[in-house]
């Protein structure tokens, strides 16, 4: 292996004695996958949809396909690549409680379906790998004594003292299981169902690994290592972003290179910007990007508000730390708006009138636990749009508002995520979240095939308008190296309720200079250049109507 020297220094750094015999295993797993050589990075053209594989279903087909005809249908290249949701066979949390890591879930579809959207579309799979489903043969092969298995999961001593321990959910961090020794506490970080693996054990890593690879040699250009910030547990310590856990996602990244090096890692830590960034290592060998956490609060704050000036001033920090990584930027997702990303932004009573808004609105809040015995707000569950909007709002000022919060995600530094149910202006789903009793479940409507074309086909229905708006939107931004994902971000304070930044690349000498109203008046610009929204010049003053975005060309 050509990595074989980074990858055994690693290994005797976390497994001492054990590191050359888990190389050798380690060349084994790798010689059984084709080997794809490359270097390719992302540009402006890139941007990546997320959505469940069965958020579309019909009678025709497998949700898979029908997800595929949808794309190929509305969509087409104007999209680059997928994010499928974990669509493995699982027991709980929307897929995120993993029962068989190598299957696909057959209400779903099957490998086949997936190599074949593979072959129209960049993908990202999920690699759900923190814990693993109770109902899992993997567990339930440790709770009958298999003694390969009598390590994988970690043993617990209710005596001992975890309560330094960071707590993403306000549920129990241990949970008690029947086995064939007798009854055992088990770590399990997010729920009872989900029983955290110990990564300390050989045997785990060396699985995980060769699962990674298969993932690749199915398609996956990219993988989300899901919740990896609370992957190595050491007692006595937060258990959360530990050095053992970077170490980790180091030899993930050495170890898929031997056969991928066009394969790009994304780490999902739901916590403060620092802490977040820490995973890009040295800009080279760790992450390639980072979930952008803090955006998707913070420009719902500036909308709110009507007030860029916090949204701006967060921005003007954020820089590539490399030229080999950069930022995964959402606003709307599967889960909710994270809170904790910006709970050294934010104060409390900003936060309190988010939350306060979400309410009103028909949204949700989730808590956490803070180690103090008190509680934090950690998560607001609501559809992106209809947290912006009233419900009273006009359908055109709706759009304009919502396309207006689109925008700043197309517009900043990184490659923009976008939600499906942002791509087709859904609202709210209180059904599903009553009849599941799961707050999240607001914004995971399941959509009916032909119901959802008859509204793309038509016009003058919501869900049309919001699409043509946002394939226009990425049809212009593909087109100019200004939002490449390397290109400089500049930031300008000028009027409070306009979010300004120029997006400046030097290897084309191009420059698009952003204008966004987040407010409900008209706000006047100053300036030439050619607007290419809506293909005209600009010269002078330019009065922005409420909610309008402006991309100038200099």
């Amino acid at each position: 292996m050509k990595n074989s020297d980074k990858i055994l220094r690693i290994l005797k750094e976390l497994y001492q004695t054990e590191a050359h015999e888990m190389l050798n295993q380690l060349e084994v797993i790798t010689s059984r996958y084709e080997k794809i050589r490359g270097n390719g990075w992302v540009s402006e053209k890139d941007c990546m949809l997320i959505t469940y594989a069965d958020t579309i279903s019909g009678e025709e087909a497998s949700p898979i396909n029908e997800l595929h005809e949808f794309l190929n249908k509305y969509v087409n290249r104007n999209i680059s690549a997928v994010h499928l949701l974990p669509f493995y066979p699982f027991s709980s949390d929307d897929g995120f409680s993993v029962i068989d890591y190598r299957q696909v879930n057959k209400d779903i579809g099957s490998w086949d379906d997936i190599v074949n959207l593979s072959n129209d579309y960049e993908l990202m799979f999920d690699a759900v790998i923190n814990h693993i489903s109770s109902k899992s043969e993997w567990f339930e092969k440790y709770k009958n004594g298999d003694d390969f298995y009598k390590s994988f999961f970690i043993e617990c001593d209710n005596l001992q003292d975890y309560s330094q321990v960071v707590r993403p959910r306000a549920l129990p961090l241990l949970t008690e299981f029947e086995t064939k020794k007798g009854k055992v506490s088990i770590w399990t970080t997010f729920s009872a169902d989900q029983v955290d693996l110990n990564f300390k054990e050989p045997k785990v890593i060396l699985e995980i690994m060769d699962i990674l690879l298969m993932y690749v040699s199915k398609g996956a250009r990219y993988i989300r290592l899901d919740a990896i910030g609370f992957l190595w547990k050491e007692l006595g310590t937060s258990c959360i972003h530990l050095d053992s856990t970077h170490k980790i996602v180091k030899l993930m990244r050495l170890v898929i290179e031997e056969i991928n090096e066009n394969v790009i890692l994304i780490t999902e830590t739901n916590t403060p910007h620092k802490e977040n960034i820490s995973y890009f290592g040295n800009g080279y060998d760790e992450a390639h990007m980072v979930y952008q956490f803090p955006l998707a609060p913070l420009v719902l704050y500036a909308f709110l508000k009507e007030d860029s000036s916090i949204l701006l001033k967060w921005l003007k920090g954020i820089e590539n730390v490399s030229d080999k990584t950069t930022f995964f930027n959402f606003l709307a997702s599967h889960d909710g708006i994270g809170l904790r990303p910006v709970e050294d932004i934010l104060d409390q009573t900003q936060v309190d009138m988010m939350v306060g808004k979400v309410l009103e609105r028909g949204g949700k809040v989730s808590y956490r636990h803070t180690g103090d015995g008190g509680e934090r707000p950690y998560e607001l569950n609501i559809n992106y749009m209809d947290a912006l909007c009233k419900e009273d709002i006009d359908d055109d000022l709706r759009i304009d508002k919502f396309m207006a919060s689109q925008a700043i995600l197309l517009s900043v530094i990184g490659v923009p995520g976008i939600y499906i149910h942002s791509l087709l202006g859904s609202g709210n789903d209180i059904e599903g979240m009553l009849e599941s009793g799961i707050s999240r479940r607001i914004n995971r409507e399941k959509l009916s095939k032909n119901a959802l074309f008859e509204e793309l086909d038509n016009p003058l229905e919501l869900r049309a308008k919001i699409l043509n708006r946002y394939l226009n939107l990425l049809r212009i931004r593909k087109k100019h190296a200004a939002f490449s994902p390397t290109a400089k971000q500049n930031v300008f304070f000028t009027d409070k309720r306009l979010f300004v930044i120029r997006r400046e690349n030097a290897e084309t000498n191009e420059a698009v200079d952003v204008f966004i109203n987040l407010s409900k008046e008209h706000v006047e610009i100053k300036g030439r250049g050619y607007n290419l929204i809506l293909q005209e010049d600009m010269t002078g003053f330019y009065s922005m109507a409420p909610y309008e975005v402006v991309w100038r060309i200099n």
